[in-house]
Parts: C-alpha cells; structure tokens; sequence
C-alpha cells in the first residue's frame, strides 16, 4: 500500500513532459498545463467516445454527496461506466461526511477498497483533509470555495463555440461564489480575458483573486473586477451568472434578494455584450431570479451543452488521474 509521502505525481505518457497532480482539489492544482491536457483530452472523448470504452475497465469510484445533484452524481457515474469503470454512491445530505467516524479513518478504509473519491461538499476543507489522508486520488466535485470541474466544462464549451481562448473575454456577474472562483482560476490558466461583477461586499475570496493574477501573469491573462454589471458586460463573448444564494445560504435569500436585481441576466443586460455572445449558466437557474426565461431559452443560451460537456470533461479528468489504458495521439505543435 502506497503511503501519502511515497505517491508520485502522475505523467500521462500521451502528454509527455506536462506534470500531474494526483488529486483535484483546485484548479490551482492543475495549473495551466494540466488545463491544456484536460481540455485536449476531452475533445478526444467527445468525438472519438469508442476508443475509451475499456480505457477505467475495472476501476471502482465512490461519490460522497453532502449537497442534492443532478449534473454533477449522473455525469461522473456514466463517465466511469462510459470507460468501463463502476461508481458507487454514498447520500451524505442528512449528516456530515465525518459525523460517524473521522476523515482520516474513512480514507484509510477507501483507499483499500476503490480507487478514486470524488466528494460534493459544504467545507472545503473537508476535501483537502480526505485528500491529505488518502493515497488514493480526491476530486473535488464541488465545495463552498471552488467548483473545478464544472469551470473546465464551461471552458470547454466556449472552446468548441469560439475556438482560441485567449481571443474572447468572459464576463460573469452576480455572487463572487464558487463558481466564479474555479472561472477565475481556469481563465488564468488558459490565458483568456475575464471581468467579474459583483455587488460591493460580495467580491470574490482575496487569495482566489491573487492566485489567477499570479497565474495571469505567467500567461498573458487579463482578470478585471467590478462592481457594475453593464461595464463588465460590454462587448464581451460570453455572459455567465449563478444563484444569487448558493446551498447553504439559504437564510440570507432574501436579503440577498433585495441587493442583487441590478445583476441579473436579462435582454437589455445582453443586448450591451457582442451580438452573438453566448449565454451561460452552471445550473440549477432560478428563472426569473438571476436570469430571465427570454435569455436562458434563446438562441445563444448553452447551458446545456456546458452541461453535456461535464460529461466529457470529467472522464478526461478521471483518465488522466487513474492512467487510462488507451495510448492516445500526441496533438501535433501545428495544430
């Protein structure tokens, strides 16, 4: 049995030279390279789907929920399944994952019997902690600070919808939650344009910010904060927002309520973005909330392939961290 101390970053032989984390707890973890190998990968799998289907043949994943999901539980259990991998899940929406028995305790017994945990989570600290103790590796599937895997699918959609990255700019408004977190972090890393607008008081965490700027700087990344949603939105190519009240905010929904309407995502918002900027959300949308039904149902709306695309990207993720059995072609410098 592996120790914590004795595992070795995992270099994928199809991406030679690119350094692996052996867990997912951050994008920050990933760091631009990593982003790249994701993004790359799960083109392949979206186009070429046949050639992964024994690529996890006998790996096991369990799923550890303390938050309700729809997206996120079905798309990582017909990943695995889609690369001939099993899931297991674990509801832990009555009770905290460690209310039984301790983290420490729990991984030791996991990482015995499977070979990958992927955990939905209030405290983020919940999946470090299991990710310290376990020799096996941790995705973070969602957590209070960040939600990566649900970023790198956005990322991803606007890469099939526009193509070079560092060509379009981004503009998320509404909370400085999770979500905006794991964009700001993933532009940093693909050394895209990004602008998020918040409300004075509901700003993105500080050190989320300087990490995609430090990042920013070693890719050529533009990150801007504001608090007005209309500079922010102006001439962009996409337009992304999320729940005004994140889980576990639900007592501050209707403060929250009263603060956030000049934030939301309407026809006279988007009319000040580039004509055919898309639309994105990472759902649920509370219609009527953050985002009207006249947007969130147009023509340029991709919420729905960003949540395909979770698919996708998820089974690049769990390849790339279990050492998939398909020798992939390495992506020519030309292309």
């Amino acid at each position: 049995m592996n120790t914590l101390q004795n595992r070795a970053p995992l270099v994928p032989e199809t991406f030679p030279g690119i350094f692996w984390c052996p867990d997912l707890i951050s994008t920050r973890d990933l760091g631009p390279q990593g982003v790249e190998a994701v993004l790359h990968l799960a083109e392949l799998m979206k186009s070429r789907p046949s050639v992964f289907q024994r690529a996890l043949a006998g790996k096991q994943m369990v799923m550890f929920f303390e938050k309700p999901s729809l997206r996120t539980r079905l798309t990582f259990e017909a990943g695995i399944t889609g690369l001939g991998g099993t899931a297991m899940f674990v509801d832990q929406s009555k009770s905290p994952l460690d209310a039984r028995e301790s983290l420490s305790d729990i991984a030791h017994n996991l990482e015995r019997w499977i070979d990958v945990i992927v955990l939905r989570t209030f405290a983020h600290a919940t999946i470090e902690e299991m990710a310290r103790h376990a020799s096996i590796p941790v995705i973070n599937a969602l957590s209070d600070l960040e939600h990566p895997c649900q970023a790198l699918a956005d990322y991803f959609t606007l890469k099939e919808r526009f193509g070079d990255l560092r060509k379009i700019c981004l503009a998320y408004v509404g909370d400085g939650n999770n979500m905006a977190h794991s964009l700001l972090l993933t532009a940093a890393c693909l050394g895209s344009s990004i602008r998020v607008a918040t409300p004075k008081g509901y700003e993105p965490n500080a050190q989320i910010v300087a990490d995609a700027k430090k990042i920013a700087k070693q890719t050529g990344a533009h990150i801007e904060l504001l608090n007005d949603p209309h500079a922010a939105v102006a001439g962009v190519d996409a337009v992304y927002t999320d729940a005004w009240a994140s889980m576990g905010e639900e007592n501050e929904a209707e403060s929250r309520a009263k603060i956030f309407p000049p934030y939301q995502v309407n026809r006279e918002l988007m009319a000040q973005a580039a004509p055919q900027a898309a639309f994105m959300h990472c759902l649920p949308a509370h219609r009527g909330q953050e985002v009207t039904d006249e947007v969130m149902d147009s023509d340029n709306s991709v919420v729905f392939e960003q949540a395909e695309n979770r698919l996708h990207v998820q089974k690049a993720i769990l390849y790339l961290l279990l050492g998939g059995a398909v020798r992939l072609p390495v992506r020519s410098a030309h292309a």
